[in-house]
C-alpha cells in the first residue's frame, strides 16, 4: 500500500511541474518586422507590369501607409528607375511610409494604346491591396505621378472607386484634359503624337479622350489634390492644371496648386525641394 502511495505522489508531482515550461523554454516573442526592399514584382504576364517595393521596419497592417508612385514619359517611355531619387526623398522625409514604384505597359508601334495605361495602374494598385497582409501595410494609399504618371495617379483617384478610396492624390505637370491637350497643344507636334499614343485621332474617337481625362471625373467625393507645375511649360500648358482646381474647388474637394512661373516640365534644386515641403504639409493634414 505504501509502495502504491509513493507512486501515486510521485506521478502526481511529475504531471504537476509537467505542465509548467521553465523559464528557458517560453516561447519567443514574436519576430520584429523588419525593413525590406523588393524589386521587380509582377503584377502582370508584361515585362512591364511589375514594381518596386520599399517597406519599412516595424510596420502593420493598421497604421503603415502607402505612396504609389507612378512615372511619366508621355505614356511610351520612361521606367519606374527614373524615380530612384523620388524613392530616396520620400524615404528620408516619409520613414513611416510604404512606396511601390510602378512600371506599365508603354504604347509604341500601335501596341498597348489608351487605355492599356490606365488599365495598368488599376491592376497594380490591385495587386497591392491584395497583397496588404503579405506586405504589413495598410489600405491608406496615396497616389503619386509624374506627367504621364501624374495623368494616370488623378485618373485612377477620380474614375474609380475601387480597389480603394486613396487619401490623397498628388500630381506634377501632368495633363488633366486631353481633348483640350490636343486642341491647344503647346506644339504642332503633340495631336499627331497624341493620336499615336491614344490609338487614334480626336474627329475619329472623341470619347476615349474624354474618358481619359481625369478632369471629366471630379466629384465630390474626389480625394483630397496637389498639384504641381511650371510657367515654362513646353510639353502641358499651365492652365491643365488651372482648369483642374476649379473643378475641384467647385465640387468642395479640398486641393492645393502650386505654380512655379520660372519652371520647365521638370525642376530640380530649390523648388524641388520646396515642393516636397509642400507635399509633407499637405499630407500631414490630409492623410491620417
Amino acid at each position: 500500500m505504501k509502495t502504491r502511495l509513493s507512486f501515486f505522489v510521485s506521478t502526481l508531482i511529475l504531471f504537476l511541474f509537467s505542465c509548467h515550461k521553465p523559464i528557458d523554454q517560453v516561447s519567443p516573442p514574436p519576430d520584429k518586422v523588419v525593413a525590406k526592399t523588393i524589386l521587380n514584382v509582377s503584377y502582370g504576364s508584361d515585362p512591364l507590369q511589375d514594381f518596386d517595393a520599399y517597406l519599412p521596419a516595424d510596420r502593420t497592417t493598421l497604421s503603415t501607409k502607402v505612396i504609389v508612385l507612378i512615372h511619366g514619359g508621355s505614356w511610351e517611355s520612361g521606367d519606374k528607375t527614373e524615380l530612384e531619387d523620388f524613392v530616396d526623398t520620400l524615404k528620408r522625409r516619409f520613414p513611416d511610409y510604404a512606396i511601390f514604384n510602378i512600371n506599365y505597359r508603354l504604347s509604341l508601334n500601335g501596341n498597348n494604346v489608351f487605355p492599356t495605361q490606365e488599365n495598368d495602374t488599376k491592376a497594380a494598385l490591385q495587386f497591392i491591396m491584395d497583397n496588404t497582409a503579405t506586405y504589413v501595410i495598410s489600405k491608406k494609399v496615396v497616389l503619386f505621378g509624374i506627367s504621364a504618371g501624374g495623368h494616370l495617379a488623378l485618373l485612377q483617384a477620380y474614375k474609380y472607386n475601387t480597389p480603394v478610396v486613396p487619401k490623397a492624390v498628388i500630381s506634377f505637370y501632368a495633363p488633366t484634359d486631353l481633348t483640350d491637350l490636343y486642341n491647344n497643344p503647346t506644339s504642332p507636334l503633340i495631336p499627331p503624337i497624341l493620336s499615336v499614343i491614344v490609338g487614334k485621332t480626336l474627329a475619329q474617337d472623341p470619347a476615349i479622350y474624354s474618358s481619359s481625362s481625369p478632369i471629366n471625373f471630379v466629384s465630390s467625393v474626389s480625394p483630397p489634390t496637389l498639384l504641381f507645375h511650371g510657367g515654362l511649360d513646353s510639353l502641358v500648358k499651365a492652365s491643365q492644371a488651372v482648369s483642374l482646381q476649379a473643378k475641384l474647388t467647385a465640387a468642395g474637394v479640398i486641393n492645393q496648386y502650386v505654380y512655379y512661373p520660372n519652371e520647365d516640365h521638370g525642376w530640380t534644386g530649390p523648388s524641388l525641394f520646396d515642393s516636397f515641403n509642400k507635399i509633407q504639409s499637405f499630407l500631414s493634414v490630409n492623410v491620417k
